[in-house]
């Protein structure tokens, strides 16, 4: 990234108060102090440029704790004539470019910044909780200086053309006020380091405010459009500003660690369940003032961070790990189980896509951790502690406490079963590498065992070195696996015809009656432009375009006495075509609309009914409940949403009850236009359940106080209208992700009769009543499993009859007892496998080779006892080896194998060549 000039950090104040620009000797750069012998920036980096000089020296007036903190930071500004804003959600619903909200400035991007919409108010300022997952493995090494879950104090200020706020002069002082007189600190230990920042297509300078080796906050003056390699002066200047409110805290307690000024209570949980007492806080003030060698880069080794460390201390790296790792751990568990109370109480569902991944790699982290601290057990324990915690200043937190706890319990249980899995998948791997002569799992495998099968790098290596293969974590392997997940992918383009943006782009957009009156079913319009022969564009149409999961409407145009079919309809910008199958009209030619009432209605009712059960299933399973996906039909739609488990039969039917009694209320469905900010402010961001909606305003569906969502779609006057709502099937089409399947008004009665011809089908079958359908079927498949487990009984006594007589018949060679048999007559696969395996285990020294024609197609089973295979033999070579005669193959273990082929007349020269191999392996000469 490019260096501004000096220019661009200059400012009246600097002059004012004495600052002097000066180059670091370390880190290369630029810096403004009032200490004319200050020869570093102050800051203490990973390069060394200077260590923490805070801790047991907090260099404010007073120790604050983070409430009293983030209200003096707040207070303050407003008292500077800043308008106090809410915090936004921690999940950025609002974008579609994050998953979670990383900064203060997100809560505002793109449609502020952009000048789409105005501000909730300029200035403002905000105590903004952001989650950072990029800092996952820093956390606790650092000992506070990296979070994921952190408040990021802002103080912004949106500068327009013909409106100027305050820039940068301003905002330093601002900053400089509040540290020294509010807090107390002294000014001339204040530096301000020059940086660049950059972000989301933006840049600017900034400056980053230091303070006895810590840094507090940063403000960057967001000027610049990034545009490949060229900076694009932006007409909005935007104050972004973020100050470190758990460091502000560090800072003014100045305690051994971040985590003691900002966890309390739940630190201290944390350290007595995990019999953590006697800690040597003198040692461990020493050693954080040097923590900041400990930050980890892409190729970062902390080994030699710990030995400088443990030579400036005085101890050996083996006992400051010993001491400190245990520390490292619980200072994670306590930031992670906050990261987690946050993100579960805003709907996020653990799964393997989009932030449910992220949550659940934070889960899986932090479960190790506690299994290092031997807690593993006490996870829930420790998220009550953060609820009851947390809740004092977020009080959603409390209200979502038992969803949390129950998504967590189910997602431990996963996990518990994920790794009683995961021990054969590696030594699979293990037994691959071996074959190849390869000693150690790389780490693309490692990755690979996490992404694809959830396995953290710590399992697999207790696996892998139990196979003699070596593992070699990166230090920084969470974050490796963060960065491929942080950032969500562009949304899908919706697909146009090619070549038809281009060829409307010039035209006006088309009025849509279809949101003025949804029940218009014949209208006239003018004709704008008709291209290729195929689209037409009107003025105005009631033709609802394909669009938010919804398909287009149907029907046909009527002109100069042709009639056509509109066949689709698409919607490009604000221009809308009409895909015509027959002739087209001319230009300015007037014509006719006719919608197809029968498909548009239905499409109307299925997409309300959308609304009603999303309303249901949320007040069924829980606030989790967000929609995931949805696709309308004229018979049958679909609904995804997001939920930990799969649902219920009990569960379906309480959302269909509910369903229908919304139904049965006839509650009113209203439409609105509302400029966006205004909409969000009113109802939250549960308006985006359908994914972000771009625009000034967006278009709101209301459905009493049952749902409300920003929808695009076609919708009913009142829910009565839909009349019926039937759940027809459930399915999961993802972790994390259910599909409810549902028909509305008479689809949905058909839907139901279809099940009941279907269960008078299966009265007629059992010749019982309809009402003893249940219990009749319970007694004849009692009765079935019965008769099952005795034909299995006869089928056992069989093969044991056969195996004995097959080795009473054996032969002898070199001490082993060979048995090979052709079976012949009604025969089935398990029962080769039963008579050789009764064979193997009743006497060690034998081998058995048993050939059938079974379906059409030739098999070979081969079993071997222990005695056999210490003499030689290899089942798996034999079968192999053999059922190549057969056209085919086999696979298997040197104790058992099995093979086959379609060449069903080869059998007997198969069990030839087996006795061959036998002979070879047992090295008897011919």
């Amino acid at each position: 990234m490019r260096r501004f000039p000096e220019s661009e950090y200059r400012v009246p104040f600097f002059d004012e108060y004495g600052y002097v620009r000066r180059l670091c000797p370390v880190c290369n750069e630029y810096f403004w102090t009032q200490n004319i012998g200050q020869k570093t920036c102050g800051e203490a980096t990973p390069e060394g440029c200077a260590p923490y000089t805070f801790i047991n020296q907090p260099p404010t007036r007073r120790r604050y704790s983070l409430r009293e903190m983030r209200e003096a930071f707040l207070s303050f500004f407003e008292r500077c004539g800043h308008e106090r804003i809410k915090p936004y959600p921690v999940v950025a619903r609002w974008r579609d470019d994050l998953y979670f909200t990383s900064a203060s400035i997100v809560d505002f991007q793109p449609y502020v910044t952009n000048g789409i919409i105005p501000p909730p108010a300029n200035p403002l300022v905000i105590s903004q909780p952001c989650i950072r997952f990029v800092d996952m493995d820093n956390v606790g090494p650092t000992f506070g200086r990296h979070l994921t879950i952190f408040e990021m104090g802002g103080h912004h200020a949106f500068n327009y053309p013909d409106k100027e706020v305050y820039w940068k002069d301003e905002t330093v002082r601002y900053h400089h006020e509040f540290l020294t007189k509010e807090l107390g600190a002294p000014s001339e230990e204040v530096i301000y380091k020059e940086g660049v920042w950059s972000g989301g297509g933006n840049a600017g300078p900034d400056v980053e405010s230091i303070i006895r080796g810590l840094e507090v906050a940063t403000l960057v003056f967001m000027k610049f459009k990034v545009v490949g390699e060229e900076f694009i002066e932006l007409p909005i200047r935007t104050v972004d500003t973020g100050y470190g409110i758990e460091r502000y805290t560090w800072l003014s307690q100045g305690s051994v660690s971040c985590f003691h000024a900002v966890y309390g209570p739940v630190l201290d949980g944390i350290l007595r369940m995990a019999g953590m007492s006697g800690i040597n806080n003198e040692l461990l003030a020493r050693t954080v003032e040097l923590s900041s060698l400990m930050s980890l880069e892409k190729t970062a080794d902390t080994r030699d961070a710990r030995r400088r460390i443990a030579e400036q201390v005085g101890m050996s790296v083996d006992a400051l790990n010993r001491m400190l790792t245990p520390i490292e751990n619980a200072f994670a568990v306590a930031d992670h189980t906050k990261c987690l109370v946050f993100m579960l109480a805003e709907g996020v569902v653990p799964s393997n896509v989009r932030e449910g991944y992220l949550t659940r790699l934070m889960i899986r982290r932090t479960y190790r951790l506690l299994r290092a601290l031997a807690i593993e057990e006490k996870l829930l324990d420790i998220i009550d502690l953060q609820i009851t915690f947390w809740s004092q200043d977020f009080p959603h937190l409390k209200e979502m406490h038992d969803e949390i706890i129950e998504i967590l319990s189910v997602e431990r249980n996963k996990f518990k079963e994920t790794l009683k899995r995961g021990g054969s998948l590696v030594k699979r791997i293990t037994q691959g590498l071996k074959a190849k002569a390869i000693s150690q799992i790389p780490t693309e495998t490692l990755v690979e065992l996490y992404d694809s099968h959830g396995l953290s790098p710590e399992v697999v290596k207790e696996t892998a070195e139990k196979e003699s293969v070596q593992v070699s974590i990166p230090e920084n392997f969470y974050m490796m696996v963060a960065k491929k997940h942080v950032q969500a992918p562009p949304p899908k383009e919706v697909e146009t015809p090619k070549g038809l943006e281009a060829m409307v782009s010039d035209l006006a957009e088309t009025r849509m009656l279809y949101y003025e009156n949804p029940y218009l079913t014949e209208f006239e319009a003018r004709v704008l432009r008709v291209l290729d022969d195929q689209f037409v564009v009107l003025e105005k149409t009631a033709f609802y375009p394909e669009g938010g999961g919804q398909p287009a409407d149907r029907g046909y145009l009527r002109f100069d006495g042709t009639r056509s079919e509109v066949a689709d309809v698409q919607k490009t910008g604000n221009v809308i075509a009409h895909v015509v199958k027959g002739p087209t009209p001319r230009e300015g030619d007037k014509v006719f609309g006719f919608i197809d009432w029968d498909w548009r209605s239905s499409l109307m009712k299925h997409h309300t009914s959308t609304h009603v059960l999303m309303g249901a299933a949320r007040r069924v399973l829980g606030e989790h409940v967000w929609q995931a996906g949805a696709q309308k039909g004229f018979d049958k739609s679909r609904i995804d949403i997001s939920h930990f488990q799969r649902l219920t039969l009990e569960e379906i039917h309480e959302i269909e009850r509910l369903a229908n009694q919304a139904v049965m209320q006839n509650i009113p469905v209203g439409t609105s236009w509302l400029p966006r900010e205004q909409a969000e402010k009113q109802y939250g961001f549960r308006l985006y359940q359908g994914g972000v909606v771009p625009g000034r305003e967006i278009r709101v569906v209301k459905i009493g106080d049952w749902d409300v969502e920003a929808c695009g779609g076609t919708h009913l006057k009142n829910t009565g209208e839909i009349g019926f709502i039937k759940i027809v099937h459930t399915e999961r089409i993802q972790d994390g992700v259910e599909r409810i399947l549902f028909s509305a008004g008479l689809p949905a009665l058909r839907a139901v009769q279809e099940n009941e011809s279907l269960l008078w089908k299966v009265s007629g079958v059992l010749n019982a009543p309809i009402e003893k359908v249940e219990k009749t079927t319970e007694r004849m498949v009692t009765e079935w499993k019965e008769a099952r487990r005795e034909v299995e009984r006869l089928r056992k006594r069989e093969s044991e009859a056969k195996a004995k007589e097959y080795l009473a018949g054996s032969k002898p060679i070199h001490e082993v007892k060979v048995v090979i048999q052709p079976v012949e007559g009604a025969i089935d696969v398990r029962s080769l496998i039963d008579i050789s395996g009764w064979i193997a285990h009743s006497e060690p020294n034998s081998v058995t080779v048993l050939g059938s024609v079974i379906e059409d197609n030739s098999r070979i089973v081969v079993a071997a006892g222990p005695g056999a295979i210490d003499a030689g033999i290899n089942a798996r070579e034999i079968a192999r080896e053999a059922a190549s005669v057969l056209g085919g193959g086999g696979s298997g273990r040197p104790d058992f194998a099995q093979g086959g082929g379609t060449l069903i007349d080869k059998v007997p020269e198969a069990l030839l060549k087996a006795e061959e191999i036998i002979r070879r392996q047992l090295k008897v000469e011919e």
